[in-house]
């Protein structure tokens, strides 16, 4: 079975369970709510190579779940992930191994080619109301590139639903991830025979580590359909290792994956295949994928929060960690001035959806002499005193280790929109206290700064 015949198939299988066709519940293959290639990715090979194969006595298929409870699949996912878009069409197109699985890499072919074989949070919700099912769901996940439900069960450790999917209820049943451990998940003695439970901090991709389970377990097999999905995992890879260069986010397992993953193609590929050349292709796509959004789309498109409790205070502190891909002067400047952007930041932070203490901007992109570079912008958006220790505990404790210096332009060009006055206005000591940094820990992902700014809170 193609990769793309696969994915098709398992909206099918979604739709059979909710209308009561299937014995037993699917397990929903969950990438984190930033859904970044990465975790879309990860959630697909996963799906893919487990589908019928895993939990090893009771083979279940498996329907992997994109976390965008905002955005249908279609022209929508395309405007807001084109970089995912790029890759799967890199992957499948190259050549097409069925004549009607070939699409064209533009907003209309490609959305529309979408829209039939990856299903959203946004997309499951709206099943559910087509299909009139209105009683609570249970079902089955192995969570992939996370390993902490947003929404937890306050009796049943590893079961909790989605920000957007309220009346489903998702029961931990495997877990693949490298972040950090959120002490969330059921132990392993508690999940179907044989099922992973793999939290493994350091490598650059999750993918990496799913591609090495995949082999161990005999799931990889060397048929000629194996090179799309192949393709399709080392495109996360490279993008999130910077083509295995990303100083401090590169481990064994990255390379062994991209080693693997290389044979793979290369053994099976006719005609010319080029990593260099498919790589940059990704990249290209990533590093333009701000350019069809809204300021809002900007900050929510690659977005987490987390919730800590001051344990001196016992009050709530919401942060909130959006990162984006293009350096703060072009953001400023598509918000129109400093001053729109701080008034977008506000608003962004005070949605209902939202209701931040805190909200963080991290910036990754490529500066001068093709220098991998990073910025950041902690900005305090109410009166909360927990809040306001939290981030000045971090600032104390951490900028020297994540490189945390005054602001400069890090393209090489003059930015009168960021200089003087109005560089001051993102840089303010009252009423709520902001600053922006460049970060010259390059290395200092938001896996890293995540953490950091969490336990400042925590610890007070």
């Amino acid at each position: 079975m193609t990769l793309l015949q696969f994915l098709r198939q398992a909206r099918q299988v979604h739709l059979k369970f909710l209308s009561g066709a299937l014995s037993e519940p699917p397990i929903y293959v969950i990438g984190n709510p930033s859904a970044d290639l990465d975790s879309i990715v990860s959630a697909i090979i996963y799906s893919y190579c487990a589908n019928n194969k895993l939990p090893a006595k009771t083979p279940r298929p498996h329907i992997p779940l994109l976390n965008l409870p905002n955005f249908p699949a279609g022209t929508e996912l395309y405007r807001l992930r084109p970089e995912f878009s790029a890759a799967l069409w890199s992957s499948t197109n190259f050549p097409a191994l069925k004549n009607e699985e070939q699409f064209e890499n533009t907003l209309q072919s490609a959305g529309n080619f979408l829209r039939e074989h990856v299903m959203t949070v946004a997309d499951f919700a709206q099943s559910l109301e087509d299909q009139h099912v209105w009683k609570q769901i249970l079902t089955d996940a192995t969570l992939v590139d996370w390993n902490a439900f947003p929404r937890p069960s306050k009796t049943d450790k590893g079961s909790g639903s989605l920000t957007g999917l309220p009346g489903v209820t998702f029961r931990t049943v495997g877990c693949i991830d490298h972040h950090v451990d959120e002490n969330s998940m059921p132990s392993i003695d508690e999940l179907p025979q044989g099922q992973p439970m793999i939290i493994q901090p350091g490598p650059g991709s999750c993918v990496s580590l799913i591609t090495r389970e995949l082999q161990q377990r005999k799931l990889w097999d060397a048929s000629p359909e194996m090179v799309q999905v192949a393709k399709l995992a080392l495109s996360a890879v490279l993008i999130d290792t910077s083509n295995l260069t990303a100083e401090g986010k590169v481990t064994d397992v990255d390379r062994m994956a991209v080693e693997f993953l290389r044979s793979q193609i290369e053994g099976e590929s006719q005609g010319d295949w080029e990593l260099e050349a498919f790589y940059k292709s990704i990249l290209h796509a990533k590093q333009n994928s701000l350019d069809l959004l809204t300021m809002d789309e900007v900050l929510d498109r690659d977005y987490k929060d987390w919730t800590e409790t001051s344990q001196s205070s016992g009050k709530t502190v919401k942060m909130g960690f959006c990162s984006a891909v293009k350096p703060m002067r072009w953001i400023v400047q598509k918000a129109g001035s400093p001053e729109k952007f701080i008034d977008a930041v506000r608003s962004f932070a005070s949605s209902a959806e939202k209701d931040l203490d805190v909200l963080v901007v991290m910036t990754a992109f490529t500066g001068t002499n093709d220098k991998f570079r990073r910025e950041l912008f902690v900005s305090i958006m109410r009166d909360n005193e927990s809040a306001a220790k939290g981030v000045k505990r971090f600032v104390e404790h951490c900028s020297d280790h994540l490189g945390l210096i005054e602001w400069s332009p890090l393209d090489g060009e003059d930015v009168p929109e960021l200089t003087g006055d109005c560089l001051s206005i993102l840089s303010e000591e009252s009423p709520l206290w902001r600053k922006l940094w460049v970060q010259t820990n390059a290395a200092g992902s938001r896996k890293h700064v995540g953490p950091l700014l969490r336990a400042a809170v925590a610890k007070l």
